[in-house]
């Protein structure tokens, strides 16, 4: 029965998983998966799986009721009903629950995105327990009970005390056997990741929901490759600013752009908590590619190249279309750093866009 019920649910999670993969470009452009999150699981609602019910055949023999009544008597209140009953089934949504790391999978399989090599020496250091024996003494939780059994024969078949017409196996104490473990240390790389985005008033709601629709898959996939992620978010209009996640979404800005003000902040976070010889460098920046003059563009670029590229890993810019942005950005970045292996450009257009810029940015495993 248990091993019954094991591989229909290992069965069901592969259908889980092919529904998934198969409407994965509507998950990544609806929001539908981050609002359903937990802790390391996401629930997702699968409308083309049928749930079982029960149906039930006509009573031919009439109900059970209690007290008076009479045809056509209203029922708790409601009015009596018109028509037919109908056979027809109605439409259910299952909400399953898949890890994020099989939804990292799911989208490293669907987009060929390779494994990403580490570059920094920085390691956090995890204690795994893992069962490696068996021992004559351990807690009652951890009573192999298979192992103790098979002593217990062991010791009624020396002792002639196993009667095979009746065979009653009673482990004594010193039949007990218990699983034992051995703990080691697994060296597992650091990484951060550092979003930049442009708040100014030429960005707005629609715009906002784009990059962090985008930003949560490039989390999901990162965190498959790395077991230990920093997360840091900078906004920026005219000025920049260090802000919590909570707020790099939701804050609503008014005012010109100034895009090297939040390289410089950029370039001083990396510099105070992130060595680039021991860290995994990750920045991407979204913006509608508008800046305030052309002069601070050349900043940019001076900055980039000179400071910031030598210490990240990836440098990605992500485009997203606003009707009042110029986009004049991304072409300036082309321009000048199109030669470079660790920039990538996107333009995101709109949602549906999401899953080429996710493979436009990580499809080279840096």
């Amino acid at each position: 029965m248990i091993l019954n019920i094991e591989s229909d649910l290992n069965r069901f999670r592969q259908i889980v998983k092919g529904r998934v993969r198969k409407d994965l470009k509507r998950y990544m452009s609806s929001g539908e998966i981050i609002g359903k999150q937990g802790d390391r699981l996401v629930s997702i609602p699968l409308p083309e799986i049928n749930i079982p019910r029960l149906r039930y055949g006509k009573n031919q023999t009439g109900g059970v009721g209690q007290g008076d009544g009479k045809d056509g008597d209203k029922v708790d209140g409601a009015e009596p009903g018109e028509g037919a009953a109908g056979d027809a089934p109605g439409s259910h949504i299952l909400e399953a629950e898949i890890t994020l790391e099989e939804l990292a999978e799911i989208l490293g399989e669907e987009l060929s995105l390779p494994r990403i090599e580490p570059k920094g020496r920085k390691h956090i250091t995890t204690v795994l327990d893992k069962y490696t024996g068996i021992a004559r003494v351990g807690p009652h939780s951890l009573r192999h009970q298979k192992r103790t059994f098979r002593e217990a024969l062991k010791r009624q078949l020396v002792t002639g005390t196993y009667v095979p017409e009746r065979p009653v196996l009673v482990p004594e104490r010193e039949d007990f056997r218990f699983r034992s473990w051995k703990s080691k240390t697994d060296p597992q790389s650091s990484a951060v990741i550092l979003y930049i985005m442009d708040v100014s008033g030429s960005m707005g709601r629609e715009q906002k929901e784009i990059v962090r629709l985008e930003a949560f898959w490039i989390d999901t996939w990162l965190r498959a490759n790395y077991k230990h992620i920093e997360t840091r978010f900078v906004i920026h209009d005219a000025v920049a600013r260090e802000v919590d996640r909570d707020t790099f979404f939701r804050t609503r800005e008014s005012g010109g752009t100034l895009i090297s003000s939040a390289y410089l902040l950029a370039e001083s976070i990396i510099t105070e908590h992130y060595p680039p010889d021991e860290w995994n460098i990750y920045l991407f920046q979204f913006s509608d590619g508008d800046n305030w003059s052309a002069a601070d563009t050349r900043t940019c670029i001076e900055i980039l190249r000179n400071r910031l590229l030598n210490a990240v890993n990836l440098f990605c810019y992500g485009q997203v279309e606003s009707e009042y942005g110029s986009g004049q950005f991304y072409n300036d970045l082309k321009g000048e750093l199109s030669g470079n292996e660790d920039v990538v450009l996107s333009k995101i257009p709109d949602r549906e866009a999401i899953m080429g810029s996710i493979k436009d940015f990580l499809g080279k495993g840096r």
